[in-house]
């Protein structure tokens, strides 16, 4: 498996990826296979719940010329194949295995319900097939219910990232009878002909997007398309550069987060399980994406616990800094680039050589059921008192908790001191 700025792929080969996909459909689980683009990855650096769900699926198929030349950079091997034609090999497969097919498409796009019957009826003749209308919503109960009375083995969603791959991610569980679920975005528009292809050399060359770029009419979707062309190439390649040749030599500017609430027995302090490793615990951290600790603090606790429900006391910049092979293990395989877990996938974002943290100190003002951490980033969490968190995190943490429990401490003695004062 390849990773490519945080996001991993598939290094399968295209015959490879159907033979993969015949042995999840012609399996007992239900699957899900993703097709990231360069946009894709880059959005996910924003959606922390998109990265993850792209980190967990079953299989993630390269669809982007970007992706396979960032693999080439980094040494690695990335097929290249499309979602558009991975469309047409599992209709194909489809058609001839007699499997049957579910397709749900965003009622505001090019094709509708009679367009994609249409296509079918012409190209894939005798597809058991049921098509859908639907919102770009991940809670659709009309729409499951239709699904489960079907009850397809195949599913394609063309909502468009990120609502196709949450609406798969979050509904595949409640969908017994499917066995490999896909996002493909607008391969069902080239299929209608509601939107025109590149020829076959463009795409061969990579140029599509610069195709689509000069047949795009000059109305207002027009500069739309040319800032996700900017994103998808040059800002991408841009973060590629920097990633191969400037960040592994840099320190990645973080926020811990000590929250904490007074009770009669002393001061107890949150603590947060890792999603990705079982008995992982620590503080909730981040990256400061370039905004005061304040800021980025603010944001950690908002979005990892759910809650507004606390005031900001101090922070403390550069207090601890440290290499990811401190964290992960020198020998581990999480630090080479064919990895799966989600902990080191988030490490390659950027490629830093490590961490420099920095304290934000916030007290909790609500109650306890106002905490809600979110799934992507934790599986539970705890109070503990204050004077046994360096024992209560994990052990690659404590050196740090350490230093953050010193300053806690010095802060509540102060605080006690100016009330004697008063």
């Amino acid at each position: 498996m390849a990773n490519i700025l945080g996001i991993n792929l598939s290094e399968l080969s295209a015959a490879d990826v159907l033979k993969k996909c015949q042995e999840f459909l012609a399996g007992q689980t239900s699957y899900y296979l993703v097709t990231p683009n360069p946009e894709i990855v880059q959005a996910a650096h924003q959606d922390e719940e998109l990265f993850y769900i792209l980190n967990k699926a079953d299989l993630a198929i390269a669809d982007g010329f970007g992706l396979k030349l960032a693999g080439w950079l980094f040494g690695q091997a990335i097929p290249r194949l499309t979602g558009a034609d991975l469309t047409i090999e599992l209709l194909k497969l489809a058609q001839k295995e007699k499997i049957k097919v579910a397709i749900i498409y965003w009622r505001e796009g090019l094709s509708n319900q009679q367009d994609i019957r249409q296509m079918l009826t012409n190209k894939f003749p005798g597809i058991n097939a049921l098509v859908l209308e639907a919102e770009k919503e991940v809670k659709q109960p009309e729409i499951i219910k239709a699904l489960n009375n079907y009850s397809p083995h195949l599913l394609f969603v063309t909502f468009g990232f990120p609502a196709q791959e949450k609406f798969i991610y979050h509904n595949l569980k409640n969908l017994s009878s499917v066995r490999l679920a896909l996002g493909v975005g607008g391969s069902f528009d080239f299929l209608t002909g509601k939107t025109k292809r590149a020829p076959h050399l463009w795409r061969s060359l990579g140029l599509e997007w610069f195709w689509r770029l000069i047949m795009a009419p000059r109305n207002e979707f027009y500069k739309q398309r040319q800032q996700r062309i900017y994103r998808a190439t040059f800002i991408f390649i841009k973060k590629i550069l920097r990633a191969r040749f400037i960040s592994r030599f840099l320190y990645r500017p973080n926020i811990a987060c000590l929250l904490y609430k007074s009770t009669p027995a002393g001061e107890k302090i949150l603590i947060v399980e890792r999603e990705d490793e079982a008995s992982h615990w620590q503080l909730p951290q981040g990256g400061t994406d370039g905004e005061p600790l304040e800021i980025a603090g603010t944001r950690e606790l908002r979005e990892e616990l759910g809650t507004d429900k606390f005031s900001i006391v101090k922070t403390y910049p550069n207090l601890f800094r440290y290499n990811f092979s401190e964290i992960i293990g020198n020998d581990s395989p999480d630090l080479k680039p064919n990895i799966s877990n989600i902990h080191a996938s988030r490490r390659l974002i950027f490629d830093y050589k490590g961490q420099k943290q920095g304290l934000l100190i916030a007290r909790f003002t609500g109650q306890d059921e106002d905490i809600k951490i979110n799934f992507w980033d934790h599986q539970a969490w705890r109070w503990v008192e204050a004077k046994n968190l360096v024992q209560e995190v994990h052990a690659c943490r404590q050196k740090s908790a350490l230093i953050f429990l010193e300053k806690f401490n010095n802060l509540m003695l102060n605080q006690t001191t100016d009330k004697k004062i008063n």
